[in-house]
């Protein structure tokens, strides 16, 4: 029986087939305080110990509006930088593509509206190159 919570390794081209697209910065994850004036704690990721970092990310390949953008987390000692090409013109957005993705699946929704989704997580960054498109993927198209 698989336990809640469990984490399934995941190859990025299998789990968004056109590419991922990071709007904005990578910024720690802190927890929920409600008072205001304490000092803010960073969330240590339980299965882990690393810190937890989240980056608002796009997926193209996602036909439904409201799925298509979420915050992918991020489990690492240190802030993940992209190595991802520049930015597109006049935005905050790149293409990106991640080392170590893991799903975790988790019932989303409320009342009737209850889906399965996943919760997002990544090591790292790896190289892409314009267009969103791997040197692994374009190697398959040629």
């Amino acid at each position: 029986m698989l336990e809640r919570g469990t984490r399934f390794p995941t190859p990025f081209e299998i789990a968004f087939p056109k590419g991922l697209l990071q709007n904005g910065s990578v910024v720690p994850d802190y927890e929920y305080n409600p008072n205001k004036n304490a000092p803010k704690v960073q969330k240590r990721d339980e299965a882990t110990g690393l810190l937890q970092w989240k980056a608002n990310v796009t997926d193209p390949s996602e036909t439904n509006a409201k799925r298509a953008s979420f915050a992918l987390l991020f489990t690492a000692a240190v802030q993940p930088v992209p190595e991802s090409p520049e930015l597109a013109a006049g935005t905050d957005i790149r293409f990106i593509e991640l080392e170590g993705l893991t799903a975790e699946p988790r019932v989303m929704g409320q009342g009737e509206f209850k889906y399965l989704g996943y919760i997002f997580r990544a090591e790292g960054y790896r190289a892409a190159v314009a267009g969103g498109k791997s040197a692994s993927r374009s190697d398959k198209a040629a």
